[in-house]
């Protein structure tokens, strides 16, 4: 099995690089990438325990890119260093990230509720603070019984803590992952909320604007809209890749590491389409 998408502590994981890729390798992944949200703080961690383990690894980031519609995330897979210009678009992302975080604690202070962004890093040991930590963080301080009860009340689109989270430039975020070796793909299509009947043209534009796969394959759609999204990136000219978008069981219980939309095992033909691509 293969797995082109998870996620660690150095994002919002539970398991911290090391233990992701010793994770991986007892469930029989033989190729793991690590993709954590606007930072790359646990590659290296992760290349060195995948070496013992004898994983092959795949370094790689998770880009939240700024978007009209839904959410547009840009995986950046194979890179070979962290370039200038993608640690300006890191440390932008971060700034953004930490600025939101610290209105979203102001909401919750105004609400009545006693918060601190220090204590949640340090609860959570990562600086990349997200919505799922302070879901978790709340259920802590019971404000909520469930994490899925913290966003439908307070932190989805629309409820009353949320604040929206400005995105890198997609044209600067695909050059900085080509010019730190890395290969541009876009992450679960879906999720930017374009029907079927419309994406065509919309993933015709970016694949000329440099993005160049297409994970076609994510747990968060149907197996009939994966098989869908595979031949409409093959007809593109996109490489097709897969991931189980994994966080943690705790986090997603429904998601397996080295599995994907429907439950199924990523098979190893997926890497074998593109492994010279993705390691060049």
């Amino acid at each position: 099995m293969i797995d082109l998408h998870t996620h660690s502590t150095a994002s919002d994981g539970i398991l911290t690089p090391s233990e992701l890729v010793r994770h991986a390798a007892s469930h029989n992944v033989s190729v793991l990438a690590l993709t954590d949200h606007d930072t790359a703080d646990g590659l290296e961690e992760a290349r060195k325990t995948a070496l013992k383990e004898r994983i092959t690894f795949v370094s790689g980031v998770e880009l939240n890119i700024q978007w009209p519609t839904g959410e547009f995330h840009l995986l950046g897979l194979g890179l070979k260093k962290i370039g200038d210009e993608l640690s300006s678009v890191l440390n932008r992302l971060k700034s953004g990230r930490n600025e939101r975080n610290l209105r979203m604690i102001e909401r919750m202070k105004e609400a009545g509720f006693d918060a601190d962004l220090e204590e949640i890093k340090a609860e959570f040991k990562t600086e990349c603070i997200g919505r799922p930590h302070f879901a978790a963080y709340m259920v802590e301080k019971k404000i909520v019984k469930t994490r899925q009860q913290a966003f439908d009340k307070y932190l989805a689109k629309n409820a009353p803590w949320y604040i929206e989270r400005v995105g890198a430039d997609l044209d600067e975020a695909i050059n900085a992952i080509k010019l730190s070796g890395g290969r541009p793909v876009m992450a679960h299509p879906l999720s930017i909320y374009i029907s079927f009947g419309k994406i065509r043209p919309v993933l015709e534009n970016l694949k000329a604007r440099g993005i160049e796969g297409l994970e076609a394959f994510h747990p968060g759609a149907r197996v009939g809209e994966c098989l869908r999204l595979e031949e409409l990136a093959r007809d593109l000219g996109f490489f097709v890749t897969a991931g189980s978008d994994y966080h943690g069981e705790a986090v997603r219980a429904d998601r397996k590491i080295g599995h994907t939309c429907g439950g199924r095992k990523i098979e190893d033909s997926i890497w074998d389409d593109i492994k010279e691509i993705i390691l060049g």
